[in-house]
């Protein structure tokens, strides 16, 4: 019975330092991307629309990332539809962009991209 015991308390464990550096998706806010990038941290922001079936494509990439070590940044889901003063500043042209920061400093961009191994290469471009 103790052997089962450790046993459940090392997956228990295992599990919860896979969750905490798995990607971490949460919308947008000027608070967290300063945060971020202030500490010099890895952070990334994907514009996304609703409306986008790219955006959607991404999503589900994005999503199958939860659960994969390794990638420790929080990814910021922008609504393309509403930050406009955002997308002006960051010369967001289009839906669908991903943005990967070490800090301040602009490690990758994507746009319109659905490939997962592009996708995890540009998230991993910040860590």
């Amino acid at each position: 019975m103790k052997t089962l015991t450790r046993l459940l308390a090392t997956a228990t464990l295992t599990l919860a330092a896979s969750a905490a550096s798995a990607l971490d998706i949460q919308p947008y806010t000027p608070q967290a991307l300063a945060a971020a990038q202030q500490a010099g941290k890895p952070v990334a922001l994907h514009f996304h629309a609703d409306w986008c079936p790219t955006c959607r494509a991404q999503e589900k990439v994005f999503n199958s990332f939860k659960a994969e070590p390794g990638l420790d940044l929080p990814l910021l889901v922008v609504d393309y539809d509403k930050e406009r003063a955002l997308k002006q500043s960051l010369k967001v042209r289009t839906q669908s962009t991903v943005i990967i920061y070490r800090g301040t400093r602009e490690t990758a961009r994507v746009a319109g991209e659905t490939d997962e191994a592009r996708l995890r290469a540009a998230l991993k471009s910040a860590l």
